[in-house]
């Protein structure tokens, strides 16, 4: 379990981001909550993250938002670069897969209670 608080980046009004603030303080894991939104992960943010996600660029996107849909990524996303792809993340938080918690050994994108448990140690 980290020593420090983890900075987990939510959107109030997910149903599974209120889900994983629950599962981390009934676990009493510290962390720092900040507005996806608004503050979106940086591109040096989501490049560690990607590598936690084997690469998989997909892996860091909201596939089933709204604004995904509206700008037609599905279709986009095999074709763009890496870099391409990470800048259009950073600059749109609606994009980015929620909740999005980053450590310093691990990376997790959503929210899976098993993978969470074995992150954290708990």
């Amino acid at each position: 379990m980290p020593s420090e608080p983890v900075t987990v980046y939510t959107y109030a009004a997910c149903s599974t981001c209120r889900e994983a603030g629950k599962w981390l303080r009934a676990h009493g894991v510290p962390f720092v909550e900040k507005p996806i939104y608004q503050t979106p992960p940086t591109v040096a943010e989501l490049r560690r993250m990607l590598t936690h996600q084997q690469g998989n660029l997909r892996r860091l996107f909201n596939t089933s938002g709204q604004e995904y849909r509206a700008l037609g990524l599905s279709g986009k996303l095999p074709t763009m670069t890496e870099a391409e792809a990470l800048e259009l993340l950073a600059g749109n938080g609606r994009l980015v897969k929620r909740p999005f918690v980053l450590g310093d050994t691990f990376g997790l994108v959503g929210f899976n209670e098993a993978a969470w448990s074995a992150a954290f140690g708990k």
